[in-house]
């Protein structure tokens, strides 16, 4: 005889055999419910039922016995419960197939009309970026099943076949996989689907950003926004809600500046709060199409600005040009591309690369040395073959801004521009250098710096936009750095402007060093002689003896800042071969190591 024990106490709900009657090993004999939990009792071996002792409502406790069984104890094996055979295709129980359907209602699958309308346009759904971005299978989608917060206003159907997601998906997925370990790869995604009530911000995605939001700065995940919408949804009525002016989301959102890297994508419309989350981002890529503002076309004119189409309102060319987009492409494929180029930046170096041909560098600064020329030919140059992405390329054209690689190690470069005021730094490219510094201070990432200029840009028009205020931005940004910085002057090395782009003053880089067209002074030579050399000048005769005069001064100021005086006097550190630029370069940046951690630096919006 075999006694049946209760496993805890708990009321006897319901007895599955009677005394007389035959069990199987494993068969359930009774259920009892404790907590409001059912729990069922099996026989753990085959035989006859002797005796039931409890009657069904009444309590026993744990070990009691509820039964007796006449019969042999049955090996684990036959105790176990029979298993369906391997070939019967398995059932798929009602929750779960409740759960699928209502999930297929989600997918572009379900609303044809409105993909094809996308479509049509030449654009792609928020699902169709997401899947292009994240690694196949690797996207996990957070809060998938919310709607619009419209219920008082339309039906739940109506609803669920509408307002898929609540217009926004947002989840986690690994991006470039296949080039860094998964602790690496994993970002944050946050997609506003146009297809949904224009892409506005609703209630419920408020809520989903917020969560994602709080997942990606607790778990320093770097955060792609797809941003396409017509920002704040009036017909969200369901919240006794006012104006919402109370919502985290964009004290969230700004919260990760510093902290993580955050790319916001924009095709199409992108106006009002999407394009205040947008701003936050520290770089934005956006097609040519697309349009970016603070307020659409409702907006203005209700605030009695006149009447726009949407297209009129901060088309992309201007936005490219005034600073406000940082990588402009042709389309959402392109930008997608871009997105996953930019995040590989601060996921890591990469093992494989190609090294560029350094003696090509020899060649870049002409003989000349009064001879403008392209100094991105540097930038190609030093880094790994195709590593190079700009930044801003339509703003602030007298610095060149770039991330890139060196024998696989991300960093940034700077680099001044000779095809624009000669390379003089003005209030815009001060500006451009100095986000960026602090964007790769924030981030990790090594700065190198190219520099030719003859200074900050001067004269009363410059004055005029501030210039005093915004060339200092450089000085203050590479005060703050914490990350190696290098200095390399390819030709013209003058004045504050040349320390602004030596993080401070020559001495202050890892290292600065120059190629053997590296020339030096307080000032441009040609200012330096006409101010220094005044009464001289004026006591020569005017015309051909005053002019010789002034060309023999230039030659010989030009002669004491020659780069190897400079170095002789240690006021830089060395004069090497433009070919060696990118093994002095790659030997620093093993030898070097970012300074302890200051307070979260912050990356400004401008």
């Amino acid at each position: 005889m075999t006694p049946v024990r209760s496993p805890l106490q708990a009321q006897v709900v319901q007895w599955l055999v009677a005394p007389g009657g035959a069990v199987a090993a494993g068969e359930v004999v009774v259920i009892l419910e404790a907590m409001k939990m059912e729990h069922e009792v099996r026989s753990p071996v085959a035989g006859r039922v002797r005796e039931c002792r409890f009657a069904e409502g009444e309590t026993v406790g744990e070990k009691d016995v509820l039964l007796v069984v006449d019969g042999a104890a049955a090996a684990p094996s036959e105790a176990a419960p029979a298993v369906q055979p391997a070939s019967a295709a398995p059932a798929i129980r009602p929750d779960l197939q409740r759960v699928r359907e209502r999930h297929a209602l989600t997918e572009d699958a379900a609303r044809p009309e409105a993909v094809a309308k996308r479509h049509a346009l030449g654009l792609r759904t928020a699902r169709e970026n997401i899947a292009d971005l994240c690694d196949p299978g690797s996207f996990s989608e957070y809060g998938a099943l919310a709607v619009a917060a419209q219920r008082s206003r339309r039906s739940e159907d109506d609803l669920v076949r509408n307002t898929p997601a609540d217009g926004m998906v947002t989840g986690i997925g690994r991006i470039n996989g296949a080039l860094f370990p998964p602790e690496l790869s994993q970002a944050a995604v946050l997609a506003y689907d146009a297809t949904v009530l224009a892409g506005t911000q609703g209630f419920r995605n408020h809520q989903k950003t917020d969560r994602l939001l709080g997942v990606a700065l607790r778990n320093r995940l770097p955060v792609v926004l797809f941003a396409e919408g017509g920002g704040g949804r009036p017909g969200d009525v369901d919240m006794p809600i006012v104006a919402g002016l109370h919502v985290p989301t964009f004290a969230s959102f700004a919260r990760l500046n510093g902290q993580v890297p955050v790319v916001g994508v924009v095709a199409g419309r992108c106006f009002a709060g999407n394009a205040a989350l947008l701003g936050c981002c520290d770089a934005i890529i956006a097609t040519r199409g697309s349009n970016i503002g603070m307020g659409g076309p409702a907006m203005v004119e209700g605030g009695g600005l006149g009447v726009f189409r949407p297209e009129e309102i901060g088309p992309a060319a201007v936005q490219h040009g005034n600073g406000v987009i940082d990588v402009l492409v042709d389309d959402e494929a392109q930008a997608v591309e871009a997105a996953r180029r930019y995040l590989s930046f601060f996921q890591g170096p990469l093992a494989a690369f190609t090294e560029p041909d350094a003696t090509a560098l020899r060649d870049v600064v002409p003989e000349n040395r009064l001879r403008a020329y392209d100094s991105r030919a540097a930038l190609r140059g030093l880094v790994d073959a195709g590593s190079l992405l700009e930044l801003r390329t339509g703003f602030g054209a007298g610095i060149h801004t770039a991330l890139a690689r060196i024998g696989g190690r991300p960093i940034g470069l700077m680099a001044n521009n000779p095809l624009h005021l000669g390379g003089a730094i003005d209030a815009d490219a001060a500006d451009k250098a100095a986000r960026f510094m602090q964007l790769c201070n924030a981030h990790g990432l090594p700065l190198v710096s190219l520099v030719d200029t003859p200074g900050f840009m001067v004269g009363p028009a410059i004055e005029e936009q501030a210039q005093v205020r915004h060339v200092s931005r450089m000085f203050i940004a590479a005060a703050h750095l914490r990350v190696p910085f290098f200095s390399v002057v390819l030709r013209k090395g003058y004045g504050l402007g040349a320390m602004a782009m030596a993080a401070g003053g020559f001495h202050a880089p890892e290292f600065t060093v120059a190629w053997p067209t590296g020339e030096f002074g307080g000032m441009g030579l040609e200012g330096a002689v006409r101010l220094g050399y005044r009464k001289e000048l004026d006591a020569a005769p005017e015309g051909p003896q005053r002019e010789q005069l002034y060309n023999e001064l230039v030659a010989r100021q030009y002669e004491r800042g020659q780069a190897m005086h400079m170095a002789a006097t240690l006021e830089i550190d060395a004069v090497i071969d433009p070919a060696q630029t990118r093994a002095w370069l790659s030997r620093g940046l093993h030898s070097s190591r970012p300074a302890p951690t200051l307070p979260a630096p912050a990356v400004d919006s401008w």
